[in-house]
């Protein structure tokens, strides 16, 4: 993209892929593997284009409110993207899990273990992926490791930090957020990244995400480019 300013991390909201079949007169977990197959590709298309890191919205603290059928549906997907996961893992990309795996089904919980303590010493990429993931459960959790050490006396309310807190968050290890990408007409976090999205810019898109392609990457990251990041200042 020539000397198009790219960004070093980008968090995906992965939207639409119900309504995509509901067009096409499908179930709705057709859409959920179009869409797991987008995810795949988009990771190639961000590191072609210079990216460093990208976090995928995958599975919502909320999401288990959906129909029975339609959340097993995407456990089923998951146990076999794990697989593909596996593989990207190969090509030097370090997989990061945010959010609470252990409300998951035991093989998934130790596929997933077993994919972060493998890949972990891989510097070619970061991916994270978003499971059983909502921001503020994430902050709450930071605070409760932070209370908990106040409580011990290894530290004192007083010495509490943002970056202390920071670095209990899942995204620790990964660059600063710079983007969001949000298909599928929607303009809302959704409980994503909320900590880490206060000076993220913002590019919502009305291509639902199984339709999402490298053309549609590239549009948001030359509206980035395009933005003054004054982080507050002047």
């Amino acid at each position: 993209m020539g000397d198009t300013l790219i960004p070093q991390h980008i968090g995906f909201i992965m939207d639409g892929n119900g309504r995509w079949a509901k067009k096409r007169l499908m179930p709705r977990n057709f859409g959920h593997n179009q869409g797991a197959a987008v995810f795949k590709k988009t990771i190639n298309w961000c590191r072609e284009l210079g990216v460093k890191c990208a976090t995928f919205y995958a599975f919502s603290t909320e999401n288990w409110k959906r129909p029975p059928d339609e959340v097993k549906g995407i456990m089923d997907l998951l146990r076999r993207y794990i697989k593909d996961i596996r593989e990207s893992a190969k090509e030097d990309i370090r997989i990061i899990i945010l959010g609470d795996i252990s409300a998951f089904d035991e093989d998934i919980r130790v596929e997933l273990t077993d994919i972060m303590e493998t890949s972990k010493d891989n510097t070619g990429f970061i991916v994270g992926i978003a499971l059983n993931y909502g921001g503020r459960a994430e902050i709450c959790r930071a605070a409760k490791i932070l209370s908990e050490r106040c409580v011990s006396g290894e530290i004192s309310s007083a010495d509490i930090t943002e970056d202390m807190l920071e670095q209990l968050l899942y995204t620790a290890e990964m660059p600063p957020l710079d983007l969001v990408i949000r298909p599928s007409g929607e303009q809302r976090l959704s409980n994503f990244l909320i900590w880490q999205a206060a000076y993220a810019e913002f590019v919502f898109m009305d291509v639902l995400w199984p339709d999402f392609t490298k053309k549609d990457l590239e549009y948001a990251i030359n509206e980035y480019a395009g933005r003054s990041r004054r982080f507050g200042g002047i």
